[in-house]
């Protein structure tokens, strides 16, 4: 039978939404179960997943202003003619272009080591790869896997992009040409894993990317655990350091991570354009979990689109959000047939400019000759038990392009500047226990 989360009632009405005080649910939001994978959290041992290859063993030295790639490169190629291994970075510093992992090879970043990123973009060669929706040819990340089922980062180091130059000429073009977009200026990710299976981060800190920090592209079966992704909104702010892409992927765990980066923190892509849905290059995202994390500052703590064609059986619970600018965003594409269905936000607290975002996403809007608009929808939307400071609190648009139905809103304590409120925007709309500043809401 299916178990629903316990509300907590002060005697004034207010409840609290304690991550302690419930009782988790055991169904996606369609009602079909979710599997027992999801629970398993323990971590992986690295000493247990293979034998060891110290890089320093294959030339590597701990000089941060010494380029490494090529002994880290032979430290992964002789692991895999081995038969597979675990590449350790240990303590210290050491910088590097691009990396590929292969078929059972992983990484151990140690306590107190740093792999650093070169800030040389002629260090990370052009290939074919997948961004912003497209499949194209585009900068190879830091640490890439490619068909790298198993893959692992472990460990308590850190692994650094080292982003400032690259930040500092996104800016730069940004003044020269205000309509400039990511492409336009040459920058690599941290992390890109692409057509994975049983993939698994756990413990490391991830900072300062001079692009996305980690994408996942048609991968299943990922856990990223307890990480620690950061990028700087001042003095420099690092644009478009989103912190988890999921990229047409299906069953993910997002669990105990801190995320506090200069762009979305989790968004959930999987193609755009007028026909992205005919293209078998993009995909559905389902079956994904994020509980337990804390945001800080971020664009959102959650995000579907802005390439996205299909998003299924989405839960977010027990998180604290801190400085977000959003907790939860729909970038509803005008140029792109899209699906929200089945999104769950539960037992939340803290503080956001917007509780829930809305809008028609328009940036770099092309149809291709299509002569018709796709149409799209956000439907199954329930938020339920959030705790909330936040400048606006519902920030809802209603457009022709896209329809919004069977949204439920249930024990929400709203503290707001801007408490307008249209439930005509949403068809089907259902509010239980709904208080908002000193009223309630019907």
């Amino acid at each position: 039978m299916r178990t629903v989360l316990n509300s907590i009632f002060l005697l004034s009405g207010l409840f609290a939404c304690s991550c302690v005080d419930k009782v988790q649910t055991d169904y996606f939001p369609d009602n079909t179960p979710i599997a027992s994978w999801f629970s398993d959290t323990i971590r992986i041992k690295s000493d247990k997943i293979g034998q060891q290859f110290l890089i320093t063993d294959f030339g590597a030295i701990n000089d941060s202003s010494v380029l490494q790639t090529a002994a880290i490169q032979n430290t992964i190629d002789s692991a895999f003619k081995h038969g597979g291994g675990v590449i350790v970075i240990p303590k210290g510093t050491f910088m590097a272009g691009v990396l590929f992992f292969k078929p059972g090879t992983h990484l151990l970043v140690s306590e107190g080591a740093i792999l650093k990123g070169s800030d040389n973009i002629s260090d990370y060669p052009l290939l074919p790869s997948r961004i912003e929706g497209q499949n194209i040819d585009y900068y190879a990340a830091l640490i890439n896997a490619y068909n790298v089922d198993g893959f692992t980062i472990t460990g308590k180091g850190k692994i650094d992009g080292n982003g400032l130059k690259f930040w500092q000429s996104f800016w730069k073009k940004k003044e020269e040409n205000p309509e400039c977009t990511n492409l336009e200026v040459s920058r690599p990710r941290l992390i890109f894993i692409r057509n994975s299976n049983d993939i698994r981060l756990q413990d490391v800190i991830l900072c300062n990317a001079g692009f996305w920090t980690s994408h996942y592209y048609k991968c299943n079966n990922i856990k990223i655990l307890n990480l620690r992704i950061i990028s700087p909104f001042a003095p420099v702010k690092a644009p478009s350091t989103d912190a988890i892409d999921i990229d047409a992927c299906s069953n993910v765990l997002i669990k105990g991570c801190f995320i506090s980066v200069n762009d979305d923190a989790i968004a959930l892509k999987g193609g755009k354009g007028p026909w992205a849905d005919k293209d078998t290059s993009n995909g559905e995202n389902t079956s994904i979990i994020i509980e337990d994390c804390k945001f800080g500052f971020c664009h959102s703590a959650l995000t579907l689109g802005s390439e996205s064609i299909h998003d299924k059986n989405i839960i977010m619970r027990n998180c604290n959000v801190e400085k977000a600018m959003r907790l939860l965003w729909l970038k509803m594409r005008p140029d792109t047939p899209q699906k929200y269905e089945y999104i769950t936000i539960e037992n939340i607290k803290g503080e956001a400019t917007s509780l829930i975002y809305i809008k028609p996403w328009k940036q770099f809007f092309d149809l291709k000759g299509r002569k018709d608009m796709p149409h799209s929808s956000a439907e199954n939307l329930i938020l339920s038990n959030i705790e909330l400071k936040c400048d606006v609190f519902f920030d809802v648009e209603a457009s022709e392009n896209y329809s919004l139905s069977d949204f439920t809103f249930r024990n929400l304590s709203i503290e707001t500047k801007n408490a307008a409120f249209d439930k005509k925007t949403v068809r089907n709309f259902k509010l239980q226990n709904i208080r908002v500043n000193n009223g309630y809401i019907e």
